[in-house]
């Protein structure tokens, strides 16, 4: 049992936050991927990350989506980066806010980071706007 209920009550908000925010095909791609093997990590992600914090009411989807960005920069996390640009967009995040968040973490993590990070979101960018 979870403070906020049962785990699967965690996984199901998890599992419906996850779709909004990513898109539903990328969550049933991953999911459909998912191995004996890798089955415990995905499952600990849709309930715990998805479902425990990014269902809490403490911060809006479009702060913790550029709060991500920031940090997969930080941390030259290329490819959840560029699933997170796409979330960070469906959630209401403009181009010039991400710019203006990986202009920011080159100051602070590194100008080598931001560089991968601005390729990562250009491509992301240039792909939704159906350019790519």
């Amino acid at each position: 049992m979870t403070a906020n209920g049962t785990h699967q009550e965690s996984y199901e908000q998890g599992l419906k936050v996850r779709r909004e925010v990513l898109g539903a095909e990328h969550v049933d791609r991953s999911l459909g991927n998912v191995t004996e093997f890798s089955r415990p990590i995905q499952e600990f992600v849709t309930e715990y990350c998805w479902g425990g914090v990014w269902s809490g009411d403490g911060l809006e989807r479009k702060t913790r989506s550029l709060l991500n960005l920031a940090m997969l920069t930080a941390l030259n996390r290329s490819h959840e980066l560029g699933v997170h640009v796409r979330g960070a967009v469906n959630n209401g995040v403009t181009e010039k806010e991400i710019q203006e968040t990986l202009m920011q973490a080159a100051v602070y993590v590194g100008v080598p980071a931001a560089l991968e990070s601005f390729r990562v979101a250009e491509r992301i960018l240039t792909e939704l706007r159906g350019e790519g």
